[in-house]
């Protein structure tokens, strides 16, 4: 867990550790009583201050997400699942949208929309990495 997180992302690494436990969860990686790695290792793994991890974990528990004991670690919540879907779902779709508006009010076709959605659907990517040249490669197509 933790590999996609991208310290030169425009999103900040907080919020991208909390939506990669979010999707975690969304997609059934992550379940009820599933432990999540201490502040500590994921400080250590991505080599950032402890405090990143930490405020990740609280809004995470803010969300009713996770809970923590004390000494024992954080872990999923029960029946979190569908909510964590659904959530995701709705501003993924939210994000297409967005992205499908621009790319028509900036001329583009839906067949070019299209061809540029299916390759990056195709490609093995992670979510705040750069667009692999072979995407980027259809601009000039």
């Amino acid at each position: 867990m933790l590999e996609s997180i991208n310290l030169q992302s425009n999103v900040a690494v907080f919020a991208q550790i909390e939506n990669e436990v979010r999707f975690a969860i969304a997609s059934g990686q992550l379940g009820a009583g599933d432990k999540l790695p201490t502040v500590r290792a994921v400080a250590e793994q991505l080599d950032i201050n402890p405090n990143t991890v930490a405020k990740a974990y609280r809004d995470l528990e803010i969300m009713g997400l996770v809970y923590s004991r004390r000494g024992m670690g954080i872990f999923i919540c029960d029946n979190v699942e569908a909510k964590c879907q659904s959530e995701c779902y709705s501003e993924i779709i939210g994000k297409i949208h967005e992205v499908v508006a621009e790319a028509k009010a900036a001329g583009m076709r839906d067949t070019d929309v299209k061809r540029i959605t299916k390759k990056c659907f195709a490609s093995d990517t992670t979510p705040y990495e750069t667009p692999p040249k072979a995407i980027m490669a259809l601009l000039k197509k």
